[in-house]
Parts: C-alpha cells; structure tokens; sequence
C-alpha cells in the first residue's frame, strides 16, 4: 500500500472542508524528546511516577514537584522541530489556501509545532514554556491567568532546591506552578486549554488524524466518539501499531518525520 497516496487522497476529499489532526508525543520523539506512554526507553510514564503529574502531588510536595518538571521542560525546551512539525504547518497552510479549515489539537507541552510555524494550533494539556500562579484569580493565575517561564527565574532554586527558593508569583507572592494539565485537573480549568474549541472542532469536523498518539487520554476519546457517531473518516499514523485501536480509523503504520513530509511535498504544499 502506498501509505503517502492513501493521505494525499483523504486530504484532498476533505480540503474544502475541516481537516482536524491531533497530535501525541510520538510526533516528537524524532526531536528526541521521550513519550509518554510508548514502547521507548525514555518513555515518561514506563517509570511508575504518574504521581508526580498531579496537583495533589504538587501541593504536598511542590519542591520535589518543580525538580522534577524543571530538569524535564529544561531538556525539552532545548529541543527543535522535526520534519512532521514542519509538514504538519505546510499542510494547515495548504488547506487554509484550498479554502477549507484547519485544526491542530496536541497533546504535547513541547513548543515544537508553533517553532515549525503552526498556527491554527490548540495546545490542550498547556505548555512547558509557561507557568501559572496557584492563587485563583491572580493575574498570573486561573482561569485566565498565566506568564512566560522566561520572566520567572529559577535560577536559585536550580542552586539549591528548597522551600525558600521555590518560584513565587511576581503578582500576589503565591506559588507558582507549571502550566500543565495534571492528572487530577480538568480540561475546562484554565481558558488556555481551549477546551470549548476543541469540543467545537471535535463537532464540526470532516476528517480528523492522528499522530503519534496511545489514545490513552480524555482528548483522544473526544474524537473517536465524534468519529463514531458522525461517521466521518479517521486516519492515524504509528509506526508502532498496525491494527486500529478503534474501528473506523485506518491505520498508517509509518513514521510521520518521513510521511508527512511526502505527503506535503506531493500536495504541492512545500
């Protein structure tokens, strides 16, 4: 099977309509950046630590907390784009030229998409390069609240982790915290998740794909159901599974750093 043919043709059906992509931390592992939940060594969660992703863990131990997410948005921070990001902004300029819609929804806190030149993008568990103050209604806080981690220094606390040099909010003085969906929050708990729009899309959408993603996560769920009861076309790339986890979606077991480019270079989109 061609696996470029098969997406160029299912773009091409949808390009005057609403292509949806959602987007997994497979899309950035050729940026060597490890996944979550994947088969790789550096996989995140492969480790029992899924207690650290919550705000209960952060509240009792918010020192432990902050190691932990700095040495890990440090790395990840570092990190460029691959040749998916890249194809994946080609293809949403693309299809905005073809006069249809576009709708990038990741899961990942990486910058990479908006450093490829993703712009219709909906970054939906909050990103590494932000962080938040715990204090409801601060300026820098929930539900709208949130400040670039460049104007937060860490710098003494990367010294000599502590109570006393834990990140405190320039507004109000409380703690500050990674602006990151934790495992015990909800999609609807801070205006930057965009939570709304991604139901909308989820609604309105003509063709959705997957990239790199276990499936695993409440976001994920939100478009097999739209896809199920719509009926509308689905499509995922994995090099790691073959078999659809769902029916209804295709599964293209391919890397996306070598499909996606392809694709984009015989759509004319490069």
């Amino acid at each position: 099977m061609d696996a470029a043919k098969t997406l160029c043709d299912a773009l091409e059906n949808a390009k005057h309509e609403h292509l949806v992509v959602v987007t997994g931390a497979g899309v950035s592992h050729a940026s060597g950046i490890p996944t979550f939940r994947g088969t790789d060594p550096g996989a995140v969660w492969s480790k029992d630590v899924t207690e650290l992703g919550t705000y209960r863990y952060f509240l009792s131990d918010p020192v432990g907390s902050w190691q932990w997410y700095t040495s890990r948005f440090d790395h990840v921070l570092n990190k460029q784009p691959n040749a998916a990001h890249v194809a994946l902004a080609e293809l949403e300029r693309w299809q905005q030229s073809q006069g249809g819609r576009f709708t990038l929804v990741t899961q990942n806190v990486d910058p990479l998409h908006e450093r490829a030149g993703s712009r219709a993008l909906i970054k939906v568990h909050g990103s590494a390069d932000r962080v938040r103050c715990i204090k409801q209604n601060c300026a820098n806080g929930p539900p709208f609240g949130a400040l670039d981690r460049s104007e937060v220094d860490f710098t003494a606390f990367q010294a000599n982790p502590g109570c006393d040099t834990l990140p405190m909010c320039p507004a109000c003085g409380s703690l500050l915290r990674a602006h990151v969906l934790w495992f015990d929050e909800y999609y609807d708990g801070h205006a930057d998740y965009r939570w709304s729009e991604v139901v909308a899309a989820a609604r309105g959408l003509s063709l959705v794909l997957f990239v790199g993603t276990s499936f695993a996560v409440g976001v994920t769920d939100l478009f097999v159901q739209a896809l199920v009861q719509r009926e509308v076309p689905a499509l995922a790339i994995d090099p790691s599974q073959r078999s659809a986890p769902y029916r209804g979606i295709d599964m293209i077991a391919e890397k996306a750093e070598v499909l996606l480019p392809e694709v984009s270079r015989r759509l004319g989109a490069t």
